[in-house]
């Protein structure tokens, strides 16, 4: 064989060697998160939810659960839970407003919200009804539980841990801020994390400033980050669709909140 031959003959071979080796490690590439939907009800609702884990990581590890934009249970909420389980925790996006309640249209998605906001006691139950699954997960440490939620899902995580709900870290991405019922001092047992658009129309600074002083009052452990330019909605790259003026995709906004985030985990839970 010739010197020309043997050199093209090498050339395949590290060519075969590395598409074999290219091959075998796929599978296990995307075998790393996994999800699976996951149907539970609360009281005679139907709800259906989207649990996301790590198959790489081990043990136990703490569970996160995922409250939808005011939309419902879209793409957007389990694309979260999918982002929390690269990070090694187990997400879970929950369902606040009924298996198949899904809006793109700003008027269903105000309806349903209404709908599903009208009784407390109904958001607090799914909350929990949600709360329950994941800690039923066979990858979930029960006693590391934390909450985040986008627009309307971070108005119902902070609401929950103003009510004192057992959660170690809880991160409102461009979520509502005002309540009729602040909290009362001492209460709060989670962390905090507010991750707000200083070009927000629907959380201007004025209540951003009502929050910190109320966390203040409350004696809580929180923190506000502001990015300037990000309007509502800064984390949804179909905010746009919707056509409306107030929200807007942020690239810039969405990648330097959800690093804070994850620090804000790794502080937590060390």
């Amino acid at each position: 064989m010739s010197r020309a031959s043997e050199t093209d003959l090498a050339r395949v071979l590290r060519s075969l060697g590395l598409s074999a080796w290219l091959l075998a490690m796929a599978p296990a590439a995307l075998a790393a998160v996994q999800g699976k939907e996951v149907e539970y009800r609360q009281g005679d609702t139907a709800l259906q939810g989207y649990i996301a884990w790590n198959d790489a990581a081990k043990g136990k590890r703490p569970g996160v659960l995922v409250v939808h934009e005011w939309w419902g249970h879209n793409q957007h909420a389990r694309n979260q839970a999918r982002r929390l389980a690269q990070a090694g925790y187990v997400g879970f996006a929950l369902d606040m407003y009924g298996k198949g309640k899904v809006a793109t249209h700003p008027a269903d998605a105000q309806a349903f919200m209404a709908e599903a906001t009208k009784d407390p006691a109904v958001v607090a139950g799914r909350f929990e009804a949600a709360l329950e699954q994941l800690k039923a997960d066979p990858h979930v440490d029960p006693e590391r539980i934390g909450a985040i939620g986008y627009c309307f899902g971070g108005g119902v995580v902070l609401s929950m841990a103003r009510s004192g709900a057992d959660l170690d870290a809880v991160a409102s991405f461009h979520g509502m801020l005002a309540t009729e019922h602040p909290a009362e001092a001492g209460k709060i047992r989670a962390r905090i994390l507010v991750l707000a658009g200083a070009a927000d129309p629907f959380v201007p600074h004025d209540q951003v400033e009502a929050f910190k002083k109320e966390m203040t009052a409350a004696h809580a452990n929180f923190q506000v980050i502001s990015y300037p330019n990000a309007k509502h909605s800064f984390t949804n790259p179909d905010a746009a669709k919707a056509g409306m003026k107030e929200l807007a995709y942020n690239a810039a906004a969405d990648k330097a909140s959800w690093a804070a985030f994850l620090r804000f985990l790794k502080k937590t839970w060390p």
